[in-house]
């Protein structure tokens, strides 16, 4: 399995969490032009949740939430605002989480971990 095919596993074994755990999936892998692209975009309790999901097949070189660097970071929050004046959304409580994925490298599931605020 490729990069790409991993990160386009982790990011669906993401979603089945979110819903697993009543959050209602707004947006995936939603894009502003050249500016950055959000992974999952849900909303639970009146809250919007910005996601971005880092998946691995271990930590040999780190957890997966450390390769959320600043850059990555402050790209998300330019995303996010974009999205929240496109949809017209007033006060709302904003989280920006990062969901890890742990994977053997045929893609199955080892374990998930939700960053909740994680910046």
């Amino acid at each position: 399995m490729n990069n790409y095919e991993l990160g386009k596993m982790g990011e669906s074994y993401a979603l089945e969490y979110m819903k697993d755990r009543n959050y209602e999936i707004l947006a995936q892998n939603y894009r502003v032009g050249r500016l950055g692209e959000i992974d999952l975009i849900a909303t639970k309790s009146e809250q919007i949740f910005f996601v971005e999901v880092k998946s691995r097949t271990g930590y040999s070189f780190g957890t997966p939430a450390e390769a959320v660097s600043y850059k990555k970071q402050r790209t998300i929050r330019n995303v996010a605002a974009c999205y929240i004046k496109e949809h017209r959304i007033l006060d709302v409580e904003v989280h920006f989480d990062v969901i890890e994925i742990i994977m053997t490298k045929d893609g199955e599931l080892i374990n998930v971990n939700h960053i909740a605020d994680a910046f």
